[in-house]
């Protein structure tokens, strides 16, 4: 969920006063019957799961695009536009309640052109009309509703609309009749409403971070402070309900650390992270039976969540664990993002190799049987657990994961929907159970083991959430890096061959090598849709993470192709930083640029930290002279709050650091070679990059870029480590012991570049 931002429009601006709809994070009402589907509309040639989830909604709804808008000119109708995703739980709820009732889809035939928004399809379009939902009534989310002028302006919106009146929140059909009534005998005064408030977004948009000044290394010290005063001392993360998990920021604490790992602040970081990802493991938003975690919890102490599982998350929690795995050597830490890894693998992984969006948070409770439920597929009651696992084992099982007999989610349960069930949750340790039941911690293990393989055993007899099997550009980048880093870190193969099989699937499917663009998704064929900008950094950001894993330099070369690309579309040559667009099309309102590290990072701060890693490989000063562009290009927004770009200043500790190249001049897959590469990847040192010279192919890539790995090659025919800053080496090595010594924190660098020659001529 997007923070909502503090614009200075006034709100006399808005049509209707007074119908600013609540936060999506309401109660549910019970909805109307789900009757059989008897209409067609114009989605049904759509390949998003969730326009296609509405096809058949009595609604004449459209896709965006021209024909919705030219009969919105034609017929003079406002626009009602409704973005939202497949696996949301409040689009379902309004899905049900409202546009399958023929009543309202009447009314919304009769005075409004509808269109219909995959927001994961078109985040350009959610982007516009979120930022002008959250100026104008202090709350964004999903799904949203707002009416637009036929010239695609905005005059009045909110997100979540019920159908029946409860709690004083304005009902959706009220809303109907009194905008197209609004319109009806005030059309004019509409259209000026509309064309002032376009006026002040773009006016927010051009002026938002427009200060030349250069960000100074400081401000990480500020961020930490806003991070270690909302700290959540008791329950891990930062802030109140609900709770998003927030990776990027826990990716700031432990660059935080690693720059001073033996100050207070710098172990204060590290505690606060390990704290948290202990605590989201054992809360209910982690499926501790099926692997992956939830989206968000509704509480503050991780226990109800909503339920969807989204692709983006798994890949940021994934890589945090592996980086608190490489910090810690806790095996719990490596063991949860197996979990991840795997549930993905399993769940979400088509047969040629891509990755999919997302499995929906509702599901059937009942076979063959109409009525949805949100967790229907993930909660249980005791008699359930107790009849699957019978009265020995539930006992040590129900201790452990605080299963009640009146269920043990309904404090945190705002809808109704959990009474009398349970939501999964480590109460007690296997320790605790152990004193508790006079038994061995071993046992303990083997009997949760036992238990939980058979209540997957049970789980998998239920209706089965849907999923949105959909493959986006950006969310499979993120999930390659995960992969590439989980074959990294804990030397799995596997891994490496997942993200591998998900880059091949991306280059085959997703780009177009004539104009070496990408594509925004894919389903049953070539999608329609051009790549945005996170969908070139997250996918360069993945590439370069699967040249260290695999050193095939095929994917370091389609990541510079691909940052070119990036370069010439989105890179705005006055204020520096990328646009989120290319500018190429003419609907859209706004050009701006992606300013906050949310539930998913900011292109911009992927790309920044891009431009650094690129730098660091091919000794390119314009990429890194780029990468600063970027960050400077928010300095405005950064000091006045520098906690909402966390992955940014991630990218800046990079770009203030000392760069350090590992080359590793070996055959691959030699023993020698594999021993020093374990010896490099089971420590965390964020600011370095790791490189192959193997004698082959991969060494003559990079004999014609850097003059350099010309005199690099093995001694005495045995793998040999060169560790260096900017090239600048020590003396090259393949004593095992010499090269721990090297990596260990605070081991001085050579700098004067006769070190460099000394070390080439070995």
């Amino acid at each position: 969920m997007k923070r909502f931002l503090n614009l200075w429009l006034p709100l006399a601006v808005v049509v209707l006063e007074g119908f600013a709809s609540p936060y999506c994070f309401t109660k549910e009402p019970k909805g109307p019957t789900e009757e059989k589907q008897r209409y067609t509309n114009h989605l049904i040639n759509e390949k998003s799961p969730y326009l296609l989830q509405h096809a058949h909604n009595p609604v004449d709804w459209y896709p965006w695009g021209e024909e919705a808008f030219a009969k919105a000119r034609k017929e003079n109708k406002p626009i009602f536009l409704s973005v939202g995703y497949s696996t949301c739980h409040w689009c379902h709820v309004m899905e049900r309640e409202s546009y399958q009732d023929p009543e309202i889809a009447r009314i919304m035939n009769a005075n409004f052109v509808s269109v219909k928004v995959d927001r994961e399809e078109r985040p350009d379009v959610d982007n516009i009309y979120l930022t002008f939902v959250e100026a104008t009534t202090g709350n964004g989310g999903w799904p949203m509703n707002v009416w637009l002028t036929p010239a695609l302006k905005p005059f009045v919106g909110g997100t979540y609309f019920p159908a029946k009146d409860r709690d004083g929140t304005p009902v959706f059909k009220n809303v109907l009749l009194r905008v197209a009534d609004e319109w009806e005998k005030r059309r004019d005064r509409i259209i000026a409403t509309s064309n002032e408030i376009t006026r002040q977004l773009q006016k927010f948009v051009q002026s938002a971070n427009s200060s030349e000044e250069k960000v100074g290394r400081g401000i990480l010290q500020k961020a930490y402070n806003e991070l270690a005063k909302s700290f959540d001392s008791e329950s891990g993360g930062f802030g109140e309900a609900p709770k998003f998990p927030q990776p990027d920021l826990l990716n700031l604490l432990f660059r935080i650390y690693a720059a001073s790992p033996e100050s207070p602040d710098g172990k204060h970081a590290l505690d606060m992270t390990f704290f948290t990802l202990r605590k989201m493991a054992a809360g209910g938003i982690h499926d501790h039976l099926g692997g992956g975690f939830h989206r968000y919890s509704v509480d503050a102490v991780w226990h109800v969540p909503h339920f969807e599982k989204m692709l983006y998350d798994q890949a940021q929690l994934a890589s945090a664990y592996l980086d608190a795995y490489q910090i810690s050597h806790d095996s719990f830490f490596a063991t949860t993002a197996k979990d991840v890894l795997d549930y993905v693998q399993r769940d979400l992984t088509d047969r040629e190799g891509g990755l999919y969006s997302a499995e929906d948070a509702d599901s059937l409770i009942r076979a063959g049987k109409p009525g949805h439920g949100e967790g229907a597929f993930y909660v249980w009651t005791k008699d359930e657990i107790d009849q699957a696992l019978g009265p020995d084992r539930a006992k040590i099982f129900e201790y452990v994961y605080g299963v009640e007999d009146k269920g043990n989610a309904s404090a945190s349960d705002t809808s109704g929907e959990l009474a009398g069930k349970n939501v999964l949750i480590e109460r007690h340790s296997v320790e605790d159970a152990a004193r508790e039941f006079n038994s061995s911690a071993d046992q303990v293990r083997r009997l949760l083991d036992e238990s939980r393989k058979l209540l997957v055993d049970a789980r998998s007899q239920r209706p089965h959430p849907s999923r949105d099997d959909k493959v986006v550009t950006s969310w499979n980048g993120l999930m390659i890096s995960a992969f590439a880093r989980g074959a990294q870190v804990l030397n799995e193969p596997r891994y490496l061959n997942a993200a591998t099989r998900a880059a091949n699937f991306v280059q085959a499917k997703l780009y177009r090598q004539k104009d070496q663009m990408l594509l925004r998704t894919y389903r049953g064929g070539e999608s329609k849709i051009d790549g945005f900008a996170d969908d070139y950094a997250f996918l360069i950001q993945g590439l370069l993470d699967l040249y260290e894993a695999s050193f095939d330099t095929h994917w370091l070369d389609l990541a510079s192709i691909l940052q070119e690309r990036q370069n010439a579309l989105f890179w705005d040559k006055q204020g520096g930083a990328y646009f989120t667009t290319s500018g190429k099309d003419p609907t859209l309102l706004l050009r701006s640029k992606s300013n906050f590290d949310g539930a998913e990072p900011s292109p911009n701060s992927v790309s920044a930290l891009n431009l650094v890693r690129l730098s660091w490989f091919f000794e390119d000063k314009d990429w890194h002279r780029m990468a600063d562009q970027t960050i400077n290009a928010f300095q405005a927004q950064l000091s006045r709050s520098p906690s909402s770009l966390p992955q940014m200043l991630v990218a800046l500790d990079a770009s203030e650091s000392a760069s350090r190249q590992i080359v590793i001049a070996g055959k691959p897959g030699a023993s020698d070679t594999l021993a020093l590469l374990r010896e490099v990847n089971h420590r965390y040192q964020p600011n370095e990059i790791v490189i192959l010279a193997d004698g082959g192919a991969g060494q003559a890539y990079f004999n014609r870029k850097i003059e350099f790995f010309k005199y690099v090659h093995p001694i005495d025919d045995k793998a040999t480590a060169y560790i260096c800053q900017n090239f600048v080496c020590q003396l090259p090595t393949n004593d095992l012991a010499i090269v721990s010594r090297l990596l260990a924190p605070g081991e001085p660098q050579p700098t004067d570049s006769r070190a460099k020659q000394d070390a080439t001529k070995q």
